[in-house]
């Protein structure tokens, strides 16, 4: 794919990144309302019961005024951050590479995050690093309910409609307590497969077409 159009998410999930990974551009949308329930706000990761789902609180507005989702506010009047690290702790401390990435992930669970768009902008340009990936990123403009020139996928964000993709497993460290879970977020996989991450996410044959 040369050119996608995706929104920014908090800590992407695999299918998300196998799509910027086969990338050569990346447009992050920043013009679009805000809606609730999507991964613009969540992550799911592996846990002994199953997924286990991280999200942040965000500042509701005044009922039915709709709001950006740049203008979005993270409410941090309780410790959402300190939750979110103690939970991927608990849940990958014994994963091969945990221990590899921990210092470059902790000042995203402990540096003050004021917005919903900065933070997940934040969070991308590490991942990013983390995992070696050089994409080139530009940013909408305007609202455009049909794009032209770019792989619109920014459907992906929906994480009450989310298709099934057929991806190809990998060793989970939390897999005997339950079966493989696809698509959890990037952090699975790098925690899991470290500097092989990469080359998964470009490896995949993912159809992104209906």
């Amino acid at each position: 794919m040369k050119s996608i159009l995706v929104h920014p998410t908090y800590f992407p999930s695999i299918v998300q990144m196998v799509a910027i990974a086969q990338a050569e551009n990346v447009v992050f949308e920043i013009f679009d309302n805000y809606q609730k329930q999507t991964y613009r706000t969540r992550t799911y990761i592996a846990h002994t019961n199953g997924k286990l789902l991280l999200n942040i609180p965000i500042r509701h507005t005044k009922v039915g005024k709709r709001q950006k989702t740049s203008e979005v506010q993270i409410e941090n009047n309780f410790p959402w951050q300190s939750q979110h690290w103690k939970s991927l702790q608990t849940a990958y401390r014994t994963s091969p590479y945990f221990e590899f990435y921990e210092d470059d992930l902790k000042p995203l669970f402990t540096q003050p995050a004021t917005t919903l768009l900065a933070h997940n902008l934040k969070v991308f340009e590490v991942i990013c690093d983390l995992l070696g990936l050089e994409v080139a990123v530009n940013k909408t403009t305007q609202y455009v309910v049909n794009p032209l020139g770019e792989n619109d996928l920014r459907f992906l964000v929906n994480a009450k409609q989310e298709r099934q993709y057929a991806l190809t497993p990998y060793t989970q460290v939390l897999q005997k307590h339950h079966d493989f879970i696809p698509n959890l977020s990037i952090l699975d996989l790098l925690f899991n497969e470290g500097t092989n991450a990469l080359s998964y996410l470009e490896n995949q044959k993912v159809d992104f077409t209906f």
